[in-house]
């Protein structure tokens, strides 16, 4: 794909960015989402255009209001970053789509990367106030749950004997095996189970909706690499944090866990890793 093609992908990634940092400060807050101009969030000032650039506006301004001088949260550079990195390489994943049909192309890209936008959102709230809404986490779990009904074989594979890409022929839908259909189930029963002992003090119940959606949408296998590999995740950022960041982690703290969840859905769904791989890797 041609270099100012990614380019600008990355930049519409950084715009979607810009209005993804939007939902999650104004949701549940009374605020409407679509509504009303973005404002400093200190002196309440009404910003002009050239103060929401995304990433541009936070460097140019180095990371302050320009009225009150006030320091800007670094969630808005690095969540607008982080979408414009996610929007390139969910467009070069399905890249090899292209060959035999952009449209179904563009069409997986754009369910994607909307899956992944909601996933940014979801992570970043339950950072800022260690819950998952259940609005943002069901509408996951609907698109996961209709997810399970695409045939992905039908979108052509590369052939082991050569660089060619060999297209399958087959129906693009399809009613899933049980094990697809149980999958999202299977995985989230032990995070309900946690949930469930705990009274909610080792692991939320969003986690587990969350990997009800995370199940389904990457199958049995796929799904238990992402839960390895989040808690692997999780335990070297806590250890980063005690050892580096000098704060003290016990059971009674409080760590949201949403993201590592996300994280790893994110980083098994781009290199489609299943337990079996990710036991030889480690």
């Amino acid at each position: 794909m041609n270099l100012l093609i990614y380019i600008f992908i990355f930049l519409l990634g950084t715009i979607i960015g810009s209005f993804l940092n939007v939902v999650i400060f104004r949701f549940n807050s009374g605020k409407s989402i679509v509504k009303g101009r973005s404002i400093c969030m200190t002196c309440n000032r009404t910003l002009r255009w050239y103060e929401l650039i995304p990433v541009f506006s936070y460097l140019f301004q180095l990371g302050k209001c320009r009225r009150c001088a006030e320091s800007i949260s670094h969630q808005y550079p690095l969540v607008e970053l982080i979408t414009g990195l996610m929007f390139v390489l969910v467009a070069f994943h399905f890249y090899y789509i292209l060959f035999f049909s952009p449209i179904i192309y563009i069409l997986f890209v754009i369910i994607y990367v909307f899956v992944f936008s909601l996933l940014i959102v979801i992570s970043v709230y339950d950072l800022r106030h260690k819950i998952i809404p259940d609005t943002l986490v069901y509408t996951f779990i609907v698109i996961s749950f209709l997810s399970i009904f695409i045939n992905y074989t039908s979108l052509g594979s590369w052939s082991t004997s050569s660089v060619s890409l060999s297209i399958i022929p087959k129906p693009l839908f399809i009613l899933p095996s049980l094990l697809n259909i149980i999958a999202g189930p299977l995985l989230a029963l032990p995070f309900a189970f946690l949930w469930l002992v705990s009274k909610g003090k080792w692991m939320g119940l969003g986690d587990a909706k969350l990997m009800l959606g995370i199940g389904w949408m990457l199958g049995v296998y796929q799904g238990l690499a992402s839960v390895v590999l989040s808690f692997w995740i999780g335990a070297i950022i806590s250890l980063f944090i005690m050892f580096f960041v000098n704060k003290k982690i016990n059971m009674k703290t409080e760590i949201p866990f949403a993201p590592f969840l996300i994280i790893s859905f994110f980083v098994i769904f781009l290199f489609n890793m299943n337990i079996f791989t990710l036991a030889s890797i480690f």
